[in-house]
């Protein structure tokens, strides 16, 4: 019995990393097609989801996240666009610039990578 729990398991853990694994794929192509990544930066008071585009991040070969945290700890503060879930023109739902916001190097205690399922509009 033993013996046959253990591939069981395998088997419902891989099929449970593999719709994942898509959506990752899917995303990362979402947000190469827009050319804007998505970011959670979380403070004190709230979290807030922003979008920057590589003018926004800088130069350099890391990871977005780090050159985006590498541009905050530098200027002190960045002005983003917050993003939000709405309903395009269409009637679908994407993720889409709602307004600008400034991001203080003080407020900020974490920035993350945002993974959205949703197709990610440009910046206005």
């Amino acid at each position: 019995m033993k013996t046959q729990a253990l591939p069981r398991r395998t088997l419902i853990a891989f099929a449970m990393l593999v719709p994942a694994a898509l959506a990752v794929r899917s995303v990362r192509a979402q947000a190469a097609a827009s050319g804007v990544q998505l970011f959670k930066v979380v403070s004190a008071r709230d979290e807030v989801i922003v979008g920057a585009d590589a003018a926004m991040l800088g130069a350099g070969s890391g990871p977005a996240v780090e050159r985006l945290a590498t541009q905050l700890a530098a200027k002190g503060q960045l002005t983003l666009w917050q993003y939000a879930s709405s309903k395009d023109a269409g009637g679908a739902l994407v993720q889409a610039p709602l307004r600008q916001i400034v991001v203080f190097r003080n407020d900020a205690l974490r920035i993350e990578p945002y993974a959205t399922p949703l197709p990610i509009q440009p910046l206005k």
